[in-house]
């Protein structure tokens, strides 16, 4: 009787599989399974009552949570633009260095080295009320009251826009950067040849070159935005008076300060469907801006 042997790929593959199943597969159909139950940390038996859609229900009718959905999406959209415009900027002068790009580049990335945390706490300092860097600029300038950067909710929203916008600006700045670089030569020169002006030729040329370029750092950052969580941890704690939370803050606040596990998780995944719609959109963008592409090639 001779034994069945597993083929060799899946004994290749069968560690990784069981490390993904271990880390990823089972929390997410725990927590899944744990969005149906009214699950408390504080009480563990909770965990085995099935309610349903109960939490799903009660998230759709839940004011704290449209309001906190509202501000992410705002939070997104503006950061999302201004990280655009501040990274296209950024490549267009940078790709008309002639001495010393590959330093400049390399400085560039340095904010996407830091940790989100330790962004953070950077400039929770740097916008404190009294110390802060920001209010002791404005008062060696003449300005006398002390801006309450971090305790105004207007003031405390932009703050945390500014910090995200340094991390990250960079990402788009990188990407464009790369699209430049693989940009021919050809049309551009025949463009001036043709008398074009240089915002002629960015319109009708570049821009729509470097567009999936623009839609992938998009779809990047548009998950990662999305997800915001350390920065306004630490910045704000969502505050002042919830003024400042987001999705995944709101989450956080209902699973581990109210210990709202399961309605946590619903929430989790509502805004799952959310980034996926956000994916699915920029994503479609990329196919048509590479089609519009190919067909102008």
């Amino acid at each position: 009787m001779t034994r069945r042997r597993l083929p060799e790929w899946l004994v290749l593959l069968l560690p990784a599989i069981i490390v993904i199943a271990a880390v990823v597969l089972i929390p997410l159909l725990f927590s899944l399974y744990s969005s149906f139950t009214p699950y408390k940390l504080t009480r563990p038996s909770t965990l085995w009552k099935w309610v349903g859609t109960y939490n799903y229900e009660k998230i759709l009718s839940d004011a704290k949570f449209w309001a906190a959905f509202g501000r992410t999406v705002l939070f997104l959209t503006i950061v999302l633009n201004l990280e655009l415009l501040l990274g296209l900027g950024i490549a267009l002068m940078m790709n008309k260095v002639t001495w010393g790009q590959r330093t400049l580049r390399t400085i560039l990335m340095f904010p996407m080295m830091f940790s989100p945390i330790l962004v953070g706490f950077q400039f929770k300092f740097i916008f404190n009320d009294n110390i802060g860097l920001v209010n002791n600029v404005l008062q060696s300038m003449g300005f006398n009251a002390a801006l309450p950067w971090l305790v105004d909710g207007k003031l405390a929203m932009f703050s945390i826009m500014f910090a995200e916008i340094w991390m990250s600006t960079s990402v788009f700045a990188i990407l464009i950067l790369a699209g430049l670089f693989a940009m021919p030569r050809d049309p551009l020169e025949a463009a001036k040849v043709d008398g074009c002006t240089p915002w002629q030729s960015f319109r009708h040329i570049t821009l729509p070159f470097l567009m999936p370029f623009i839609y992938i750092a998009m779809t990047i950052r548009s998950l990662d935005v999305a997800r915001a969580y350390d920065i306004v941890q630490i910045m704000t704690g969502g505050g002042p008076a919830r003024r400042t939370e987001l999705l995944w803050t709101l989450m956080s606040r209902t699973g581990y300060v109210d210990a709202r596990m399961g309605l946590a998780n619903a929430m989790g995944y509502v805004s799952i469907i959310l980034s996926i719609l956000f994916t699915v959109y920029f994503f479609r963008k990329l196919s048509a801006a590479r089609a519009e592409l190919g067909m102008a090639g």
